[in-house]
């Protein structure tokens, strides 16, 4: 058993996260577990062997499987399914947690027992500010949540209101190649990811207040807390896996995630109280965005929306919406530069279509197939949220011939899927021809790609990310070339994951744009 455990530390040795995870289990649980937990145990070895759960790994006493997740889990559980099967059964501390592996598991549970698997395995780093009392990411299926997602559905991410905020969009585009155009002048790197960031947390604060929210000076700490809530919620916590721990903070994760949460819905609130202060005032004149929107259906019915629920809605947006798309543009842009041909052939079709000199509009991305296939491409290797957000029977369940107990947490390992060898040819390599001629999208209905998820707890802001992500990519090839920082081969270039809620890079990409 020694030899078991020290093999699984080495393969994440080094990481902070998980060592203070080791450190914490060593001081803290196992010393005060040992008798609860070998009764926990033991009932539940009694409780397992009358239900067929699916194949699952060995289980070290107490802790199970906790010590197999590694640094990076949607790594280490996609090589645990190659021996075990894509339906597979772990006991991570004291909770069962069924890992989905393939597009057809990933249907059965996304779709056809859509209702069974709605609910959210919520993280105790979440509950912070009330926050999982009004959030739609980790609401149970019910009134409050059937409540803001017809928000979502019908006020906010309408075509019609997507375009009416078309021009806003485009205009933070070219704030974008403006930043870039006074690096190509000097020939300076771009961080890439923190110009997508502005871009993106820009676009945003004008949808959703009419104004910029970050500047030269502060577009750094809105990140940072941002960033902050995504590492702390990705980050294993005993918490989570043992009950009697539920109401401690072994780790100070849930304490981090409020103190980095705390400072952005403070401005948040800030900024709708001045709206309600100015909407008093005579002679006020409606803006057309979003917290317009919101504070009229508040007062038009207070049971459909109420300032709290604005508050809690807003930080959703901002979290979930600004840190998938800077990734998503980051990695693509990785891939672009690995894989000059692809580079070249992308820059070629904009060209093309779009022309030199002119710029990219929303209207374009249908004329733009391989831009859109790049994209494609980008999410299947790298889904912003490899296991999408973890989600919990209601109820027990049959599924293939195995039972699913109620409440265990259900992880969809998209990034698995995105790499399933019996769906993809050469899945590990970027190519996106594989989507050029193909029905495949990211809607929803095909689940060998899911990174927004499926079923009705797909991701709201789909129909957003489907325009700024086209524009932002395609914006960036069309009016530049690019070339990594000198002394670095394009091939190289580090793909190293930083894992989180979301799926960052490690390192951070700078390029060097060149003017055509």
């Amino acid at each position: 058993m020694s030899n078991h455990i020290s093999k699984i530390l080495a393969s994440y040795k080094g990481d902070r996260g998980y060592m203070d995870l080791v450190l914490a289990l060593t001081l803290y649980v196992i010393p005060s577990l040992v008798l609860l937990g070998a009764l926990a145990f033991l009932a539940t070895r009694n409780q397992t062997n009358k239900a067929k759960l699916p194949p699952s790994p060995p289980r070290l006493p107490i802790i199970g499987n906790l010590l197999e997740l590694g640094d990076k889990p949607h790594k280490s559980l996609a090589k645990l399914a190659k021996i075990y099967g894509p339906l597979m059964s772990l006991r991570i501390g004291q909770v069962t947690t069924v890992v989905i592996s393939s597009a057809s598991l990933a249907k059965e549970v996304l779709q056809n027992h859509d209702l069974i698997f709605s609910n959210r395995s919520v993280p105790q780093a979440a509950n912070i500010l009330d926050h999982t009392e009004f959030c739609l990411g980790f609401l149970p299926v019910g009134p409050l949540w059937r409540k803001l997602r017809r928000a979502c559905n019908s006020h906010i991410f309408t075509p019609r209101k997507l375009d009416a905020n078309q021009e806003l969009r485009r205009k933070k585009v070219q704030e974008l190649l403006a930043h870039v155009q006074e690096h190509c002048l000097v020939g300076k790197a771009v961080d890439i990811g923190q110009a997508a960031f502005r871009t993106t947390f820009n676009a945003l604060s004008n949808t959703i207040f009419s104004v910029d929210l970050i500047d030269s000076s502060s577009g750094t700490s809105y990140r940072t807390f941002i960033r902050g809530v995504m590492d702390e919620l990705g980050k294993p916590n005993l918490s989570d896996y043992f009950p009697v721990l539920r109401y401690f903070d072994i780790q100070g994760l849930r304490s981090r995630t409020e103190n980095h949460a705390a400072k952005l819905i403070g401005i948040l609130e800030r900024i709708v109280d001045e709206r309600l202060q100015s909407r008093r005032m005579e002679g006020y004149v409606l803006k057309n965005d979003m917290l317009e929107t919101l504070l009229s259906l508040s007062e038009e019915d207070s049971d459909m929306m109420d300032n709290n629920l604005i508050k809690h809605l807003l930080l959703d947006l901002f979290l979930a919406g600004s840190d998938t798309t800077t990734s998503t543009i980051e990695w693509a842009m990785t891939e672009l530069l690995r894989n000059p041909r692809i580079l070249r052939k992308a820059r070629e079709e904009l060209k093309q279509t779009i022309g030199s000199g002119n710029s990219v509009q929303e209207s374009d991305i249908a004329g733009l197939p391989y831009l859109q296939a790049i994209i494609k491409e980008t999410l299947r290797l790298h889904p912003p949220a490899p296991f999408l957000l973890p989600r919990e029977a209601r109820e027990e369940v049959e599924l293939c011939g195995f039972t699913i107990p109620e409440g265990a947490q259900v992880l969809v390992n998209a990034w698995a899927i995105g790499r399933e060898q019996s769906i993809w040819d050469d899945p590990d390599s970027f190519v996106p021809e594989r989507f050029v001629g193909s029905n495949i999208d990211v809607k929803g209905q095909n689940f060998e790609l899911i990174p927004f998820g499926a079923g009705r707890r797909i991701c709201p802001g789909l129909p957003l990310a489907n325009r700024i992500l086209p524009l932002m990519l395609g914006s960036l090839l069309h009016s530049f070339c690019w070339k990594v920082e000198d002394g670095v081969i394009p091939e190289n270039l580090d793909m190293e994951e930083r894992f989180g809620f979301t799926l960052e890079k490690a390192q951070p990409l700078r390029a060097i744009p060149i003017q055509p």
